[in-house]
């Protein structure tokens, strides 16, 4: 009899290990560069969803940001990412010119959270003081189509400048392009990121900087919803003594349909129930609020994160 149970029990064992692999989620989260906001938020949402979904093994991607982490989520490597909003609306439409070479349709919102502030930093010995000043300078304009090169093409634009009206352009991660101009190789640097990004403060506290102004009729002038006028204030950044006009585009959390409701429900309440963890992460996240999470979404809400607004009573 023992003989006969015991060929009974291992396949018993063996399927129930096999249920328990079945049922662990992967769960890739998708970022930005590590010197950027995006990353450190990533590293801390992977902390909370991994104890709110214990079978679930969670890990955290660095990438070029928006655009990429789009075309990730789209080709179904990854579970959740961060995005600029005017990207997301690209990729939903197939905006070629942005990256995204056929309208990605798998791609599901999660939550909007925090807004982008286009920062323009100059060197305090180049000379510049306004837009119109950066023409024949050398700047760098973050990575090839990421989300902040998308930034920087509208707002240039809108400025009357193209790249072409500057002495040299790079194509750069936040951090190295502080680091160029730390030495002296760049006059002035453009980043689309959280308040007080970590490369920013690293260049404000080895130079002294001016933060460029972006007027509001500039900001009117881009002619896109997702560009609304906003401001630094004051002392965000070493040697920064007063407010300075900018613009601000909101960021999102996305994922894509194939991943279960279940898991993006417990996803976005993790998330959205552990925001002391985010603040402490960066101080970006105190702009994270559960009552403008689903306003002017620019993809269609992925059902399990609808659900979890429904429960708090933020979506009817």
């Amino acid at each position: 009899m023992r003989r006969l149970l015991r060929p009974l029990a291992a396949a018993a064992i063996l399927l129930a290990s096999g249920l328990a692999f079945a049922q662990q989620h992967y769960i890739n989260i998708l970022t930005g560069g590590t010197s950027g906001v995006y990353y450190p938020l990533g590293v801390a949402m992977s902390q909370i969803i991994g104890k709110a979904i214990p079978d679930a093994k969670v890990s955290v991607q660095s990438t070029k940001a928006s655009v990429e982490n789009l075309n990730l989520l789209e080709a179904g490597r990854g579970e959740l990412a961060f995005t600029l909003g005017d990207s997301l609306s690209d990729a939903w439409k197939g905006n070629a010119d942005a990256g995204f070479k056929t309208p990605l349709k798998k791609l599901r919102t999660v939550a909007g959270i925090y807004p982008n502030y286009i920062q323009i930093v100059a060197s305090a010995d180049s000379g510049i003081k306004t837009l119109a000043d950066l023409k024949g300078k050398r700047i760098s304009v973050g990575a090839p189509k990421s989300g902040t090169e998308l930034n920087a093409r509208a707002v240039l634009k809108a400025a009357g400048l193209s790249y072409h009206d500057f002495a040299k352009v790079e194509y750069l991660p936040f951090g190295e392009s502080v680091e160029l101009m730390k030495n002296r190789q760049l006059d002035v640097t453009l980043q689309s990121a959280g308040l007080g990004v970590s490369s920013l403060r690293d260049l404000a506290t080895a130079q002294k900087i001016v933060v460029v102004a972006i007027p509001a009729e500039t900001v009117k002038k881009i002619g896109d919803p997702a560009y609304q006028p906003a401001m630094i204030p004051a002392h965000t950044y070493e040697g920064q003594d007063a407010d300075v006009p900018a613009v601000a585009i909101q960021n999102f959390l996305v994922t894509h349909a194939g991943v279960p409701d279940d898991v993006v429900y417990k996803m976005v309440k993790a998330v959205f129930e552990n925001n002391d963890a985010l603040v402490a992460a960066h101080s970006a996240a105190k702009a994270i609020k559960k009552e403008t999470a689903v306003t002017s979404l620019p993809a269609p809400l992925h059902p399990g994160a609808a659900k979890y607004f429904r429960e708090i009573g933020v979506l009817k």
